[in-house]
């Protein structure tokens, strides 16, 4: 059964429960627990300004000096994840400039790392250890 609120430990605060945010806190798990990001170091619906255009990062993880090193783009379960998909997480990146980046929709989640000038597709999720080097 769905409630229709559901905890966001980084804004602090309940939230509708949407599909989407239910894959974003799903996925600010997976950072905390499974790469060992800490909350402290994560932001969720980040707004962030591209040119004279307003944008909203679903997740951004922060290196200890609080740059941003990886940006996250949550879709919907039912979204498939393609080109479109890892070009909207990419032209957000033209403003952070991140090392890392990742799509999901709760089902797949593709990862990448910044190499010279394009993106090379992660087999494995580093860890936040592994994304300050």
């Amino acid at each position: 059964m769905q409630t229709d609120y559901i905890w966001d430990p980084l804004r602090r605060k309940s939230v509708r429960n949407t599909p989407e945010e239910a894959v974003r806190q799903w996925f600010i798990s997976v950072l905390h627990e499974g790469m060992g990001v800490p909350e402290h170091m994560m932001g969720s619906e980040v707004s962030f300004r591209h040119g004279a255009k307003d944008y909203r990062a679903d997740i951004l993880v922060y290196d200890r000096s609080a740059r941003a090193i990886m940006i996250v783009e949550c879709k919907r379960p039912e979204v498939e994840l393609d080109q479109e998909v890892v070009d909207q997480a990419i032209r957000y990146n033209n403003e952070l400039d991140v090392k890392y980046m990742a799509v999901t929709n709760g089902h797949k989640t593709f990862m990448f790392k910044r190499t010279g000038g394009g993106w090379e597709f992660l087999q494995k999720a580093p860890t936040w250890e592994d994304m300050l080097q």
